[in-house]
């Protein structure tokens, strides 16, 4: 009987969502046969009951109106570029996809902002903000799949956090549609805007667990007129550190980028991509992509050429390689971007992405590879990252290690970090993935809180179910 009444009520949704915004927008399983669902994740990912594709944001509205009177699950979907299985469907739901939602409505050069739709895929915001004259700073390895409203429920990071910080920070304002259709956010774009609760910042980084945004205003920044870039290699952990500080400290335009990568990362990926090439002879402890940009062409490349003889003297620096031109920068970049083809190459990794206070990385990234080690000394352990904001990335692999090897890879890491203190999540959010780490980053009272507003703004749990915490969040034992 229960079966009965589960089938009926469906089929009593999907026949409201059909008559009110008819089928060009609400798609059965026979009409998307073979879409893609699942995200980047590798995580379990069901078939939805039914596709939503809105064109506006009342189409939204009326759509959530309805799913929340016939408690209906939803799953909002953007790329499916998310690591996380925030996006994936664990069974029943209904997909949203705001994928032809994908409009840039205005570019207000005045106020240095853009009004996008939520489907916009970011590359698409980067190149219209480009031939504008601007820069939107965010920036992906997925650029040209995911969409900015996966950027917003995911608080997306990236390279340039260090200087420009993270997608709530590129958002003056959003326009999203809550559990039971009501529409909040009017799109502001003041800077300063104090007048209660930021509801922003609440929806950002959320996962679409609160509601599903469907329009932003974004910060523009000035483009940069001179990019300098070079390639270190350092003698210890504690010359990178230095390094960081005194570039922060003494470069006029600053740092726009500083990502750290351990010898054994370097040593792999240049062993298993031939197309890379050794930007300096020899071996070093540490390698270091420093980038500063800024907007006075004729001074940048001599105060950081400048900068690297003085750290090269004082012996900070063991080599450093000065990017000529783009191509010479661009091969320094590929090495750092070469995560892209783990899937050529480590098909079994176990990959982490969590952070540290920058004091801390470096101890959480020696304790980890040593406890890693003592299990598996074999293993590939690959350490690289964003030192500037504490990121640290972990990739570990070994042929044919047993099923049961996961979780205990994972025990070890997200052990350290919780020691530490560090965030089980840097970016990609929780979803599914990381649900039973989740109470290593918060207290029980902030989980609380946490499920006080979800309760208050989604009564019906209908938003994105099964994610980013459970009705009773597990934790991972740890030895």
């Amino acid at each position: 009987m229960q079966d009965q009444a589960e089938e009926a009520r469906r089929e009593a949704v999907l026949a409201a969502l059909r008559e009110a915004l008819g089928a060009a927008v609400v798609s059965l399983p026979a009409d998307f046969a073979g879409r893609r669902h699942a995200d980047s994740s590798r995580m379990p990912c069901a078939e939805p009951i039914a596709l939503l594709r809105p064109r506006t944001t009342e189409q939204v509205s009326k759509a959530l109106s309805i799913c929340h009177a016939h408690h209906q699950p939803v799953v909002t979907q953007g790329g499916l570029t998310g690591l996380a299985g925030g996006a994936c469907m664990l069974g029943g739901e209904v997909a949203l996809s705001l994928e032809l939602m994908n409009a840039i409505e205005e570019i207000d050069p005045v106020s240095a902002t853009m009004t996008v739709q939520a489907g916009t895929p970011l590359q698409t915001v980067q190149e219209a903000a480009d031939a504008a004259g601007f820069m939107f700073p965010l920036d992906l390895g997925a650029r040209g799949s995911a969409t900015i409203g996966g950027n917003l429920g995911t608080n997306a990071g990236g390279n340039r956090v260090i200087r420009y910080g993270m997608m709530r920070e590129q958002a003056l304002d959003v326009e999203a549609v809550l559990a039971d259709g009501s529409v909040v956010g009017g799109l502001r774009k003041m800077i300063k805007n104090n007048t209660g609760y930021d509801l922003r910042d609440l929806l950002i980084g959320s996962e679409g667990t609160l509601g599903v945004m469907t329009r932003a205003v974004l910060r523009l920044r000035p483009k940069p007129r001179a990019v300098s870039t070079a390639w270190c290699g350092l003698p210890d952990y504690d010359s990178v550190t230095t390094l960081l500080r005194l570039a922060q400290e003494r470069l006029p335009a600053g740092v726009s980028a500083f990502e750290v990568m351990w010898p054994g990362y370097y040593d792999f990926v240049l062993s298993r991509l031939p197309e890379l090439r050794a930007p300096l002879e020899g071996r070093h402890a540490f390698y270091v992509l420093l980038e500063s940009s800024g907007a006075d062409p004729q001074s940048q490349n001599d105060v950081f050429e400048a900068f690297l003889a003085d750290m090269l003297e004082a012996g900070t620096l063991s080599d450093a390689a000065l990017a000529a031109n783009e191509a010479h920068a661009a091969a320094f970049w590929a090495i750092r971007d070469a995560p892209g083809e783990y899937g050529r190459f480590i098909p079994g990794r176990v990959s982490f992405d969590v952070s540290f206070s920058v004091a801390q990385v470096g101890l959480a990234a020696q304790r980890c590879e040593a406890r890693l080690r003592e299990h598996w000394p074999n293993a590939t352990i690959l350490i690289y990252g964003h030192l500037g904001d504490g990121n640290l990335h972990i990739v570990v692999h070994e042929p044919d290690w047993p099923a049961s090897a996961a979780a205990e890879v994972k025990r070890v890491v997200y052990g350290v970090t919780g020691e530490l203190g560090g965030s089980v999540s840097a970016e990609h959010g929780i979803g599914t993935k990381k649900l039973e780490v989740l109470a290593l980053s918060r207290t029980p009272a902030e989980l609380a809180a946490m499920r006080a507003v979800k309760a208050a703004l989604d009564p019906r749990g209908i938003l994105n179910p099964g994610k980013l915490f459970l009705e009773s969040t597990p934790t991972m034992q740890l030895k």
